[in-house]
């Protein structure tokens, strides 16, 4: 899942993208309304952290662009202002979500978490493929009840596709979305990351449950017979 966190505080802002790459995210950063505002509207984005106060150009003049132009992105908005009117105003322009500062990073992982899960039309924590059991919660995934050893890499991976289980997934829908600025791909890490996968979710001698289409991409679920 990628996230975009605008946010003018660089403190804040380091120490909230580093969770969000530790728990399995690709973030990028803006520090100023007019950068987060350029890389808003390249909606490639399942998660926009928005923080209402921003120089150059605030917050809500960023949500109300982002719904003027017609884009659902689910935005968490952060603010220091806490009262009722100053709430229902941002709801009211779009905002999916609030959150006061000062927050636990807890509470910010977890409401990202269910923002991404909307994002795809997923309201229930597991997800059941196959042989497959997969937390969306506890970020963990288990085969026949047995609890699978996936680094943040691989796990984030492995939710990606099974949020979009039964749909191609390209590799630049890969790329776009488990990886960040941090982290650049090379031409086959893509490859790579998908045949480490395959060892970890494939039951021995039954049929990979990631399909390869040959020159367009995956589709993850149970193989048609």
């Amino acid at each position: 899942m990628r996230v975009l966190l605008i946010e003018d505080s660089p403190r804040l802002s380091e120490y909230v993208s580093r969770g969000l790459r530790r728990a399995g995210f690709a973030v990028d950063v803006a520090l100023d309304g007019e950068e987060g505002q350029f890389l808003a509207d390249s909606g490639e984005h399942d998660v926009i952290v928005l923080d209402r106060l921003l120089p150059g150009k605030d917050g809500m003049a960023i949500l109300r662009a982002l719904r003027e132009r017609g884009s659902d992105v689910h935005v968490l908005m952060l603010t220091a202002k806490d009262t009722v009117e100053d709430r229902v105003a941002g709801l009211q322009e779009g905002a999916d979500d609030y959150l006061i500062k000062p927050f636990a990073f807890e509470e910010l992982l977890a409401r990202v978490q269910a923002l991404a899960r909307r994002a795809y039309g997923v309201k229930k924590n597991v997800l059941a493929i196959g042989p497959l059991a997969i937390d969306l919660t506890q970020r963990t995934a288990a085969r026949d009840g047995e609890l699978l050893a996936l680094r943040p890499r691989e796990y984030a991976l492995l939710e990606y596709l099974a949020l979009r289980a039964g749909e191609l997934v390209t590799r630049t829908d890969i790329e776009r979305h488990i990886y960040d600025e941090q982290a650049e791909p090379m031409s086959n890490v893509v490859d790579s990351a998908i045949c480490s996968l395959r060892k970890l979710v494939d039951a021995p001698g039954a049929d990979s449950l990631i399909t390869t289409r040959r020159g367009q991409g995956y589709v993850f679920g149970i193989p048609e017979t």
